[in-house]
């Protein structure tokens, strides 16, 4: 996974791009990131970095949040590993966050602790880009709208039976009994999940206003977190 931003869905608009045409686009604030805290393979088996997003006022946050960004905050487990000559690893001395998230990656990090993200930096030359997001949940919904089934047929002698999922139980001599095979689709919840959107060619970068406008749907509603990063996915022949 690429090194890539924590941001805010802002909304749709369109916008004309660099050969006039008119793309439909998706407005998302991304970042200022602090570094919060930088993975290693020799101490924690992994590279990564993890990164935070919007400020968290102190009187919300709890002591353990205010102690993992600041390394003025006393406590007895940081007097004991001092005192027994344990290296405690470095604090961003920044506001509490609000988000955490952390971005694995497939060599040593280049960022350092402290340092602030912005989108500018991290997606500078940077063509298309992959969005994850929790898509909006449906709650409790037939197969129809579920699974995309079609239905029953909608002529004389179906009687308030249209939306109806069909038959449910198995033959006898298929796995026999008659109950249910497993992986029956049926009704139930759904959405409300991780979705990644990958490929989204981005358009524009309001360094000013910390934007990132994207061609294309991103998952969730307005004013949910979303993930943003580099993409490893190219169409052929590009």
């Amino acid at each position: 996974m690429a090194l890539g931003l924590l941001g805010l869905k802002v909304g749709m608009t369109q916008v004309y791009d660099e050969a006039g045409k008119l793309a439909p686009v998706t407005v998302l604030q991304v970042g200022p990131c602090p570094v919060l805290l930088v993975r290693e393979q020799q101490r924690d088996g992994y590279d990564a970095v993890q990164l935070g997003f919007v400020d968290k006022p102190r009187r919300k946050a709890t002591r353990p949040e205010r102690g993992h960004v600041s390394a003025d905050l006393e406590s007895n487990r940081r007097r004991s590993r001092t005192a027994a000559g344990v290296a405690l690893p470095p604090k961003p001395n920044c506001e509490p966050q609000r988000y955490i998230r952390e971005f694995r990656l497939e060599g040593p990090a280049q960022s350092k602790v402290g340092q602030v993200l912005t989108a500018g930096e991290v997606f500078q030359g940077v063509v298309a880009v992959d969005v994850i997001g929790t898509s909006k949940g449906c709650g409790t919904t037939g197969v129809m709208k579920r699974h995309g089934f079609k239905g029953l047929p909608a002529s004389h002698g179906v009687k308030r039976h249209h939306r109806a999922p069909g038959s449910v139980g198995s033959h006898a001599s298929n796995r026999g009994s008659g109950r249910p095979k497993k992986g029956k689709r049926m009704a139930g919840r759904h959405g409300a999940g991780r979705v990644t959107v990958r490929n989204l060619r981005l358009v524009r970068i309001d360094n000013d206003h910390n934007l990132v406008l994207v061609r294309g749907a991103v998952p969730g509603p307005d004013g949910s977190l979303v993930m943003v990063r580099p993409t490893n996915k190219r169409k052929k022949g590009a």
